[in-house]
């Protein structure tokens, strides 16, 4: 237990760190203090390394470590994946969206939500039935090992580390902008708690963070939105046209076609988003969590309600923010830009509508937001060196307790790079790697696991040849975009028109996966399709969930 107790002393001095950093520039402006801050930050961070402590105490095999037990209530589970999905980029990036685009921030809302009926009625029974910790268990139920499990890995680590970046500079901006302290020793304090939290507490403690994330998350959303009627006397068509009357483009923010103006665009953004959600690992992982496949539809069920709702909250927190902080001269510099950046319309409309307090409880919350959405890729990536690649390619003879000790070293490894590479795209424009992650898990997961479960003629030479085209093809392509050939490199004209490219590199996956499976007529093949009964079988009825599948 030593190094538990280095780690929440080290956490604690940082946590005290923070309680002393000086005011930013949005506590100064509206005449708060950072103490309020500060103090919401320490209850929350004291509190999940309680809940650290606790569940290292009952982290004993591979099992606890990479799936809880298995222990997780449908209900609990549903919270936790609710926790995990719903991002910073969520509650700060598509309420900024609505401020600035009026309904066209709607569209991300959308999008992110419409994957989820694509999960609990399709996939979400048969990934309990057919997985044991990752989904390259599922993938590989009837493929040769070796070839799926690497690129499931690779696949799967490269969405990660993406969206690791993406929020560690996420996190590193914010925690800058409230406390006062320098973007470096932020993205620290961030790295070091998750590294704390995974390596010590498993699944167990990250899907606790993400339970108490979700609830506070929610219960913040639910008192924004629930204020910013209340002065509008409850009335939705009030606020949106007190919305419209301080918004320059005046009531054609409720007009459509100013951030996605062709149809071939739409139709891309629309995939990316919704199978890139049911390609996620850390979100495909929580499914395993649970003791049972009726559970994990349950999971998706609640998921689902809770993710709904809160996207329908952004888009009345927005429009509230519109109405009540533009133009306001409490949250803007002389020079007319908002106190820091353009994502921080819900944390100003937060200190509109409830003062320091609730100012302080919502940088809290975003906090916690970042910390869970972190934790739960943090430990998706390290299970992916852990079991797919050391327990299933290098060593299959691994213990429960060598598999335990190599992913705590891979949690503290991604951990460390996560610092760096959050340090090191600090100025960088990283938008473009949260639409690369969805459109590469879109592209690659997605495909190669809907596939598996339900084409008789799959085999594993299409689907790793299938995958790698979907994985090659979405980086190139989105790389050639404008959001990266123009905004990022400096070019003039991009070489693909389009900023994503999902629309074409899914079609490429599935159309490799078909090409190449049917091509295949090698004896390997043969065993592929013969196993697909086997497989359907397990994947209907759960008999051998208990058991390591047979390879």
């Amino acid at each position: 237990m030593k190094p538990l107790l280095t780690f929440l002393l080290l956490a604690a001095l940082l946590t005290v760190g923070v309680a002393l950093a000086e005011p930013s520039d949005i506590t100064e402006a509206v005449g708060g203090s950072s103490w309020t801050s500060s103090i919401m930050f320490i209850v929350f961070v004291v509190g999940t390394m309680g809940v650290t402590y606790w569940a290292s105490r009952r982290t004993k095999t591979a099992s606890d470590f990479y799936t809880a037990g298995g222990g997780i209530t449908g209900f609990q589970n549903g919270l936790a994946i609710s926790g995990d999905y719903m991002s910073a980029a969520s509650f700060l990036g598509i309420t900024a969206l609505v401020y600035t685009s009026g309904f066209d921030g709607l569209i991300y809302s959308i999008g992110f939500l419409v994957g989820w009926p694509v999960i609990m009625f399709i996939m979400s029974e048969r990934l309990r039935n057919l997985g044991k910790f990752t989904f390259s268990d599922v993938v590989s139920f009837r493929f040769q090992q070796i070839p799926i499990r690497v690129f499931s890995a690779f696949a799967g680590i490269t969405i990660v580390l993406l969206y690791l970046i993406a929020q560690m500079v996420g996190a590193g901006a914010l925690i800058q902008t409230l406390f006062g302290m320098s973007f470096e020793v932020a993205v620290l304090i961030v790295g070091i708690l998750i590294i704390g939290y995974v390596t010590f507490g498993g699944m167990l403690a990250t899907t606790w963070v993400q339970i108490i994330k979700a609830v506070l998350l929610l219960s913040g959303a639910t008192f924004i939105a629930g204020m910013s009627l209340y002065f509008y006397g409850f009335s939705l068509e009030g606020l949106f046209q007190g919305a419209a009357d301080r918004h320059a483009l005046g009531e054609d923010i409720f007009k459509v076609g100013g951030l996605v103006s062709d149809p071939i665009s739409a139709i891309s953004l629309g995939i990316a988003l919704m199978f890139g959600t049911a390609g996620l690992p850390h979100i495909l992982m929580r499914f395993f969590t649970v003791p049972s496949a009726k559970e994990a539809r349950k999971s998706v069920f609640y998921a689902t309600g809770f993710i709904g709702y809160f996207y329908v909250l952004t888009f009345i927190i927005g429009m509230g923010a519109i109405a009540f902080v533009m133009g306001n001269p409490n949250y803007f510099d002389e020079t007319g830009r908002m106190f820091g950046g353009d994502n921080m319309p819900a944390v100003h409309l937060a200190h509109a509508l409830g003062g320091d307090l609730f100012l302080g409880f919502i940088s809290a919350v975003a906090f916690a937001t970042i910390l869970a959405v972190v934790a739960g890729l943090t430990l998706a990536g390290a299970s992916a060196i852990s079991n797919d690649l050391y327990a299933n390619v290098i060593n299959k003879k691994a213990t429960s307790q060598q598999e335990m000790r190599v992913s705590r070293v891979a949690t503290i490894i991604l951990g460390i790079i996560a610092i760096l590479l959050g340090i090191a795209f600090q100025s960088q424009n990283i938008a473009f790697l949260v639409g690369l992650a969805f459109t590469i898990a879109a592209s690659t997961t997605f495909p190669v696991l809907i596939m598996s479960m339900y084409w008789h003629d799959m085999t594993t030479r299409g689907a790793v040849i299938g995958g790698s085209l979907g994985l090659i093809s979405a980086v190139v392509m989105v790389v050639l975009s404008p959001n990266v050939w123009v905004q990022v490199l400096g070019n003039e004209e991009a070489i693909v028109p389009y900023s994503n490219p999902a629309l074409f590199t899914v079609v490429i996956a599935f159309l490799g996966i078909w090409v190449f499976s049917k091509l295949d007529r090698s004896k390997r093949a043969a065993e592929d399709r013969r196993r697909f009964e086997a497989q359907y079988i397990r994947s209907q009825t759960g008999i051998g969930i208990n058991k390591a599948a047979e390879h």
